[in-house]
């Protein structure tokens, strides 16, 4: 089940602050580029773990995240 696609805008959304993730991108938007597939589904039986969401932000920066990490964008 693929939550998001390659072209929309996203939001980050790492509540947990003491990910070290968080500070880099809690609240940036960006665009989804490539949605990857893998097998992490077989390790936290959650079929939505299954993909990996390359996101581009405004700053021209790529980074991957799981669905629990995105949100639909904040209206600009």
């Amino acid at each position: 089940m693929q939550r998001f696609s390659e072209g929309d805008r996203v939001r980050v959304d790492i509540p947990d602050e003491a990910d070290p993730d968080h500070q880099a991108y809690h609240g940036a938007h960006g665009r989804v580029v490539t949605v990857l597939s893998d097998d992490a589904d077989s390790v936290t039986t959650d079929e939505r773990d299954s993909q990996l969401y390359r996101v581009s932000f405004d700053s021209g920066e790529t980074a991957d995240f799981r669905w629990r990490d995105l949100r639909p964008p904040v209206d600009d």
